[in-house]
């Protein structure tokens, strides 16, 4: 495997499935000892988690199940 010119190598798709390495995935690089490690950045919220908080209060009323329920089927 060869870096380009830009400094860009490929991950593997193996790899890239097997550690969940989708792409906008936040990454940093690891020197230890004389070698470099590629992981998963610690602590970012995951795309799922950031638009829950995002919208998390922002209902301006209280509805039931059934309301919610009516409302997404257009009844």
């Amino acid at each position: 495997m060869k870096i380009t010119a830009k400094g860009q190598v490929t991950v593997p798709q193996e790899i890239r499935e097997r550690f969940g390495l989708l792409p906008d995935t936040e990454v940093e690089f690891a020197v230890t000892g004389g070698r470099v490690y590629l992981r998963k950045a610690a602590g970012k919220a995951r795309r799922g988690a950031a638009l829950v908080a995002r919208m998390r209060g922002r209902g301006t009323r209280r509805l039931s199940t059934d309301e919610i329920m009516a409302l997404t089927r257009a009844e």
